[in-house]
């Protein structure tokens, strides 16, 4: 079986945005009216999905997607806590509506209410619904809401506790992903992106969360930015500070995935990052679609480089499959129960 742990809604029906675009109005000026949620047939949800993301799932192999609601929508630096809460919840139900009707092909990860320097009440209460109740396997976390000026504590720091308890309590991993960035100076896609997966890294190098949460689990996304790249950084920088290998002190909780669209960055990863520590993904319909004019494949058909990457059968199935179940254990449990 192959497992995509990264996947957003990217392809929503226009009434989504429409929605989103009244909410934001209303903000500007409030004597407009409180926007409802848009009204969406189950219909325009098969035709927006079947014609994008499980067309090409099918095309390239992929039996199964983790799929929240689109990174760069969230749009965490919107202040309005109220907001945020009713966009959180709209986006996931329509997740939730995305997997009920092609359950053999997606799992529901969630989107968080956050907002800048706001608390993280909401965000675990958005957890607790989306996993208790719409049976959602994990949560999307972002650790700057301002989008791209980075105001809030790292996330080793206690603000972020109460959140990381409910995480623990239901055994449910978050993946570290921004939203949009609002700084010029960081483009989205191409910089704000990967900043936050390789800052992220740092901070965990240089505190001791998991002593405190040992079992708290991040997936970094991206191929976890930079890190590979720099290892050697990273060990040195841990000597430096007379901090512990980042091997043993980070990754037994840490896990990157193959969010990589070349073939060296791939090998890469696999030559650095231990097999047990990776994860299948394509963040297919995401940053980087198109194909490659040099090879003449698909930036984001991340299942082809990872075919062709020197791997043993059991590496193989890890990265596939195994690893993202033992990360994702709710995930597996469901699997489980429909004999897959």
């Amino acid at each position: 079986m192959i497992i995509d742990c990264h996947g957003h809604y990217t392809t929503t029906p226009r009434q989504h945005q429409a929605f989103r675009d009244a909410q934001l109005a209303r903000l500007a000026d409030a004597s407009l009216p409180a926007p409802t949620p848009a009204t969406i047939s189950d219909d325009e949800i098969r035709e927006s999905v079947e014609n994008n993301q499980l067309k090409l799932m099918r095309e390239r192999g992929a039996d199964l997607t983790l799929f929240s609601p689109k990174a760069s929508g969230m749009e965490h630096h919107v202040p309005d806590p109220a907001t945020a809460r009713v966009w959180a919840q709209v986006s996931n139900d329509l997740i939730y509506r995305v997997v009920g009707l092609f359950p053999q092909y997606f799992a529901g990860v969630c989107q968080l209410p956050q907002t800048p320097g706001g608390t993280l009440d909401d965000a675990t209460a958005e957890l607790r619904r989306c996993v208790e109740s719409l049976g959602f396997v994990g949560c999307n976390l972002n650790p700057d809401p301002s989008g791209g000026y980075w105001t809030s504590p790292p996330l080793t720091d206690e603000y972020w506790f109460p959140l990381y308890e409910a995480m623990v309590e239901l055994d449910v991993p978050a993946m570290i992903h921004v939203s949009t960035s609002c700084n010029p100076s960081f483009h989205t896609l191409g910089a704000h992106y990967l900043n936050a997966d390789t800052s992220v890294f740092m901070q965990l190098v240089q505190a001791d969360l998991f002593d405190r949460f040992p079992t708290l689990r991040f997936v970094i996304p991206h191929g976890g930015g930079a890190v590979p790249y720099h290892w050697g950084r990273y060990r040195g920088l841990a000597v430096r500070m007379d901090r512990p290998d980042p091997s043993e002190h980070v990754m037994k909780n840490v896990f990157f995935d193959t969010c990589v669209y070349h073939q060296a960055g791939i090998d890469l990863l696999h030559r650095v990052v231990p097999t047990d520590n990776i994860l299948f993904a394509s963040e297919m319909l995401g940053a980087v679609r198109g194909v490659d004019p040099e090879t003449g494949i698909a930036w984001d058909d991340t299942k082809r480089y990872v075919d062709r990457a020197d791997l043993t059968d059991e590496q193989r199935d890890k990265v596939f499959e195994a690893n993202t179940r033992r990360v994702y254990p709710r995930l597996d449990a469901r699997l489980t129960a429909e004999g897959r």
